[in-house]
C-alpha cells in the first residue's frame, strides 16, 4: 500500500514539473513574441548615394532605441513620392525642399518635411578646362531638366561669375529667360535628366557638365576633388529632407530617425566618407 501511494505521489508530482514547465516556456514565448512586437518597423525610401549609405549607418542607431530600419532604394525620383503617398513607405530621404514643393504643387500629395540632414554641393565639371576662366566665348554648358533645380543651377553660374540674374526675380524660381548678362554667351543646355549628367560629363558632350552631388558620387567622382567649381554650402535652401505624410509627422518613430540622423556620430561619419562632397546640416 504504502509503495502504491509512493507512486501516485511520484506521478502526481512529475505532471505538476511538466505542467509548471510548459506554462514557464508558453510564458517565456508570450515575452519573447511581446519583445519582437516592441521593434517598431520604420521603412524609408531612399536613392542609394549618399542617402541609402547614411541609413545605414543609422539603423545600429535606431535599433537600440528599439526601431527595425528597412530600407528600400531607388534610382528614379520621380517613383519615390507617390510611393510614400501611397503607403509604401514610412518615409523618403532623397529631396531637397524646392523638388518637395513642386511635387506637391503638380501632384496633390499630403507630405511634409521633418528634418534637414545635410546638402549635396552641385559641381561643374569639365573634361577640357581646369578653370571656370578657361571656358571659351560660346561654351556648351549642360545642367539637369529638373525644374525644381533649375533656379538652383543658374544661381550657381551667377555665383560663379558666368552669369547674372534678375534681382527682382526669386532665385529658387530663376529660369533662363532671368538671364540679363551672359558675358561668355554661353550656351546653356537644360535637356538633360539628372541621372544622365554624368555620362554626359564622361562622355564630353559639353565644355561643362553641372551635375548633382549624388549622382556625381554615385559615378565615381569626388566632387570636392573631381569639381572645377562646387556650390557654396552655407545658407544653402537645397538641403535633403527626411519627408512624411502629413499624418505621421508627429510619430515617435519618425522623431526618433531624424534625432539619430542629426547626431554627432552620423555627422562625422558623413564627414569622414564624403569629406566636402556632402556636408551635414548643422542645426
Amino acid at each position: 500500500m504504502k509503495k502504491y501511494l509512493l507512486s501516485i505521489v511520484l506521478t502526481v508530482f512529475a505532471i505538476l514539473l511538466v505542467a509548471c514547465g510548459g506554462g514557464e516556456n508558453e510564458a517565456n514565448q508570450e515575452n519573447n513574441a511581446g519583445n519582437e512586437e516592441e521593434a517598431k518597423v520604420l521603412k524609408v525610401g531612399a536613392t542609394t548615394v549618399p542617402h541609402a549609405e547614411i541609413l545605414e549607418e543609422a539603423k545600429p542607431l535606431l535599433a537600440e532605441k528599439g526601431i527595425d530600419l528597412e530600407i528600400e532604394e531607388f534610382s528614379d525620383y520621380p517613383i519615390i513620392n507617390p510611393a510614400l503617398a501611397e503607403g509604401d513607405l514610412d518615409a523618403n530621404y532623397f529631396q531637397h525642399v524646392p523638388y518637395l514643393d513642386n511635387a506637391i504643387k503638380e501632384n496633390g500629395f499630403k507630405l511634409e518635411n521633418v528634418g534637414s540632414i545635410h546638402i549635396e554641393p552641385f559641381g561643374i565639371y569639365s573634361k577640357e578646362y581646369k578653370t571656370l576662366e578657361e571656358l571659351p566665348e560660346g561654351a556648351k554648358i549642360i545642367m539637369s531638366n529638373n525644374v525644381a533645380e533649375m533656379g538652383r543651377v543658374l544661381a550657381l553660374l551667377q555665383e560663379k561669375g558666368l552669369i547674372t540674374l534678375d534681382s527682382e526675380v526669386e532665385k529658387i524660381n530663376a529660369t533662363k529667360d532671368d538671364i540679363i548678362e551672359n558675358p561668355k554667351n554661353l550656351e546653356i543646355v537644360d535637356s538633360v535628366a539628372p541621372e544622365m549628367l554624368a555620362s554626359a560629363f564622361e562622355n564630353n558632350e559639353g565644355d561643362a557638365v553641372i551635375i548633382n552631388g549624388n549622382y556625381a558620387l554615385a559615378a565615381g567622382l569626388n566632387p570636392a576633388e573631381d569639381a572645377v567649381a562646387l556650390e557654396a554650402g552655407e545658407d544653402n535652401p537645397y538641403a535633403n529632407i527626411i519627408v512624411v505624410r502629413s499624418e505621421d509627422k508627429d510619430n515617435e518613430e519618425i522623431k526618433t530617425l531624424v534625432e539619430v540622423l542629426k547626431s554627432q556620430e552620423i555627422k562625422e561619419f558623413i564627414n569622414t566618407k564624403y569629406p566636402g562632397s556632402v556636408l551635414p546640416v548643422n542645426e
